[in-house]
């Protein structure tokens, strides 16, 4: 069915659990899966490889959008990643109580909309605790 490449960056470890659930959803319907934190990875070339690209990133803030700070080098760097026609999806977690709710997850999704990438369904945004349930549904929709 293709080859899937999951980067997260998680604080709380909320993202790194949807990740876990998205990767394990995805081989469960045949794709061939490489879960990566994103603090182990650089973004020349990231996607090459891949039929599927998913970014998850936590998001902090206030005032304005702040990434996980593992995932700030890989996004400053996302032009270099090879995402032009490439399959992106984009999820994340947050806490709604802040002006910009899971703003990483559009920042992303926007960015690498405008290097070439095909972004495909909606990003699943989580209130708090993941909804592991709700990350399945959306793994098997990107899809």
């Amino acid at each position: 069915m293709g080859k899937a490449l999951v980067v997260y960056g998680s604080t709380t470890g909320n993202t790194e659990t949807v990740a876990q659930v998205v990767a394990k959803t995805l081989e469960g319907e045949g794709m061939e899966v490489v879960l990566k934190d994103v603090a182990g990875v650089k973004p020349g070339g990231l996607a090459d490889g891949y039929d599927l690209v998913l970014f998850g990133c936590s998001t902090w803030g206030d005032d304005e959008i702040e990434l996980q700070e593992d995932f700030i080098p890989l996004y400053d760097g996302l032009d270099a990643a090879g995402l032009s026609g490439k399959k992106v999806a984009v999820f994340g977690c947050g806490d709604s109580s802040y002006t910009h709710f899971c703003g990483a997850v559009d920042a992303i999704m926007e960015k690498a909309s405008e290097l070439g990438a095909k972004v495909v369904d909606l990003p699943l945004k989580i209130d708090g605790t993941p909804d592991e349930a709700e990350a399945r549904t959306w793994a098997k929709n990107v899809l």
